[in-house]
């Protein structure tokens, strides 16, 4: 079967159907060298050779009204994570730290069903203080948006936007009941036409199967977004999926291989519970298709200090993306 995915993904770069995800999903550990190297393949040919490296920060943390299950951030669940805000100063700081490992990219993230007034003025004042201070992209991720909401985004320089559609449309249901998969993908629509990139994902390992894993990767397809962000389910207290089994890692390893083979062209970025999932196994990841990191610490959970995953990188011989080559 590979054999045949080569020509059609290697060598046209036509993405899997949901029907060849779904076999490459299925494929037995002893075949799992052999598809990790022909996404690691995939990701060179059409992508390049070169790694983003991004960091995140959270502005507004907890107190979220909806309920995404996952989610130790919403005001919901009882969860050890309380509400509080980052003053502009600090959001700077955050990025010129970010800068420093070389990163090209920084995202201002809030836990919030979308953003009101006062959460925008905080990010306008963000945005013009960080551009003022350091060169470095700014992306933002803070739920859903009206019109005038992207339109001020945009306006304001914001080059990325993050919207995770979280899952397959088929298994949403079951992980968020307070808005609907429809309503994320209508945000998306607005910055796509906003001509802001699409910055679009999820989370591997809430209970989907292996058919809806399968689903998701071809809607994401489907979409097109510039960058997916993979991250993997790192059950925390408190919230619906505390107690979900963490991911097989052999599993993972699959998934981002596929996710790679299903958007040949995409920003593939290691994100979320990568640590807990994967352990010492990162660097198959890296050499199974992705070509972007988050370093450094999650929103509410702990990452890899960057220095380490930029030791792997060196070890790979993994170029990183310079500002240069992001304008």
């Amino acid at each position: 079967m590979l054999t045949a995915l080569r020509e059609q993904v290697l060598d046209r770069g036509e993405g899997l159907t949901q029907h060849q995800a779904l076999a490459c999903l299925q494929l037995p550990d002893e075949d799992l060298p052999a598809l990790l190297s022909l996404a690691h393949e995939v990701r060179l040919r059409w992508c390049g050779p070169e790694v983003e490296v991004e960091g995140i920060v959270s502005l507004k943390t907890g107190g979220c009204p909806e309920d995404c299950h996952f989610c130790s951030q919403s005001g919901l669940f009882q969860s050890p994570v309380r509400a509080a805000w980052l003053d502009v100063p600090s959001l700077v700081q955050a990025a010129i730290e970010t800068a420093a490992t070389g990163a090209t990219e920084f995202c201002i993230v809030a836990a919030v069903r979308g953003p009101d007034a006062k959460l925008m003025a905080q990010v306008r004042a963000g945005v013009e203080a960080i551009r003022a201070a350091v060169d470095i992209q700014v992306a933002c991720s803070l739920g859903m948006l009206t019109q005038d909401q992207v339109d001020e985004l945009r306006d304001m320089g914001v080059h990325r936007y993050n919207h995770n559609l979280e899952t397959a449309r088929s298994h949403f249901p079951a992980v968020v009941t307070t808005h609907t998969w429809e309503e994320r993908r209508g945000t998306l629509q607005m910055v796509r036409a906003a001509g802001m990139e699409v910055c679009c994902g999820g989370i591997l390992g809430m209970g989907e199967s292996l058919e809806q894993r399968a689903e998701f990767a071809a809607q994401l397809a489907e979409i097109g977004p510039d960058e997916v962000p993979l991250n993997f389910l790192n059950p925390r207290p408190g919230t619906p999926f505390g107690d979900v089994p963490v991911m097989d890692a052999r599993d993972a390893l699959r998934a981002i291989a596929v996710f790679r083979l299903a958007l040949p062209r995409t920003i593939l970025r290691f994100a979320g519970g990568r640590e807990i999932t994967l352990g010492d196994l990162a660097s198959d990841g890296m050499l199974g298709g992705i070509n972007a990191v988050i370093v450094g610490n999650y929103l509410t959970t702990l990452g890899r200090p960057a220095e380490q995953d930029l030791e792997m990188l060196r070890e790979l011989k993994m170029p990183i993306k310079a500002m240069g080559k992001t304008f």
